[in-house]
């Protein structure tokens, strides 16, 4: 019978989730510095790229502060062993109040006030990320749009900011392999609309936003009904001028009755389409969810995949109320109250519903942060949080051992 050569055996390896690498470091010697050595590290985190499947999701309040008391960490369904951060690390991330703006190949995007950090918490590593200098003396962030985008050797964050309270935006971009913000030639233009910022979705290199909904402007402007705006990102040396910014239309269904104050509308990442990735949008309204998929990005053609009323999805709560949604792997994710379903948008498990988990968010909003456990190293500088992990492991025993005593 053939043996497995040691290059063959970490191939298969480095299409594990961290948590399962982690598994394994026990079981040899070759397996207990594979989360060391930085050519697998590098290879796991190249080959979750190229899966561009989430296998998590966080779940936290959907609101205007910029910190977080309350997190939490969720497989999805068929990941439960597999997927996962040490449960310190979740702790240790409510504790410090942080707020997950982003995540991307691993690494988390989090601001607490003013302060931004690069968090991978399947390696427990944190890396402070300086703010622009025009933003440094700023108490809060009210105004600003902040994403993370990896690619297999840098990672970019990338920030919207409007000092003028004007309909056009500066678009600076954080390279940590050049370690220094840079400044667009080009700004973005957001349209008369107010636009959801804190949900971009980065998709065929472009960033996009879509519009709020209310009822504030009149029939005659171009921007009356809700749209998308995307902006192209290049890299700052290839920059070409000519790019501008597009408008993009949702649906005409979806056009309708969207001033209606139960309608809530969002685009996620969908997949791959005629050979081209694509986004989704998901409308909520009277208690309906419809879905559609942008099939033709330059004549903005949706194609509407299901509609479906909430009683009408099988729950076996009564009168559920929902309080956030997105689109993971092809599914439809959402929240209600107290508990996580999942409803599937594809053939194979096409309007089937599944609980995922139960909730303990207090919160009339929630969002749903998606998320895969790498090894993917936070850069140059980072601090290793697992002295600090175990040294509030140990002194919580030490309170748990003392408190019978009392």
């Amino acid at each position: 019978m053939a043996t497995m050569s040691n290059d063959e055996l970490l191939e298969i390896l480095s299409w594990l989730p961290a948590k399962a690498v982690h598994k394994h470091r026990s079981t040899s010697k070759l397996f207990s510095e594979l989360p060391e050595t930085p050519y697998f590290v590098a290879k796991q985190a190249e080959n979750s790229l190229k899966k561009n499947r989430p296998s998590c999701f966080f779940i936290q309040r959907d609101d205007i502060l910029n910190h977080n008391e309350h997190v939490e960490l969720h497989p999805l369904p068929g990941e439960e062993l597999s997927s996962g951060v040490p449960e310190n690390m979740l702790g240790f991330i409510a504790r410090s109040r942080l707020k997950i703006l982003s995540s991307s190949n691993g690494l988390l995007l989090c601001l607490h006030g003013i302060e931004l950090f690069i968090i991978n918490p399947a390696t427990c590593s944190l890396l402070d990320i300086p703010l622009p200098n025009h933003l440094q003396q700023r108490r809060n962030l009210p105004s600003v749009s902040m994403t993370l985008e990896c690619d297999s050797d840098d990672y970019r964050l990338i920030l919207f900011d409007n000092e003028e309270w004007s309909l056009h935006f500066d678009c600076h971009v954080y390279s940590h392999k050049q370690g220094a913000w840079s400044l667009r030639k080009n700004r973005f233009f957001a349209g008369s609309r107010n636009l959801k910022f804190d949900k971009p979705v980065i998709c065929n290199g472009a960033i996009h936003f879509i519009s709020d909904c209310y009822r504030y402007l009149t029939e005659d402007s171009t921007y009356f009904r809700p749209y998308i705006m995307s902006y192209e990102i290049k890299n700052g040396d290839d920059e070409d001028e000519s790019i501008e910014t597009k408008f993009l239309r949702v649906p005409k269904e979806a056009r309708r009755g969207s001033h209606d104050n139960s309608c809530h509308m969002n685009i996620f990442k969908w997949g791959e389409v005629a050979g081209y990735q694509t986004i989704c949008l998901v409308r909520l309204r009277k208690r309906v969810f419809t879905v559609w998929i942008l099939t033709n990005y330059e004549s903005s053609s949706w194609r509407r995949i299901m509609k479906v009323r909430v009683k009408g999805m099988g729950l076996v709560e009564h009168n559920p109320v929902i309080r956030g949604f997105t689109v993971l792997n092809g599914d439809l994710v959402f929240a209600t109250e107290k508990k996580v379903y999942t409803y599937g948008l594809t053939s194979e498990k096409y309007m089937v519903l599944s609980e995922i988990c139960d909730h303990g968010c207090e919160s009339r909003f929630v969002c749903f942060v998606p998320y895969s456990d790498t090894l993917r190293p936070c850069g140059i500088g980072a601090k290793s949080l697992r002295p600090y992990l175990q040294l509030r492991k140990h002194d919580q025993a030490e309170k748990v051992r003392i408190r019978p005593v009392k």
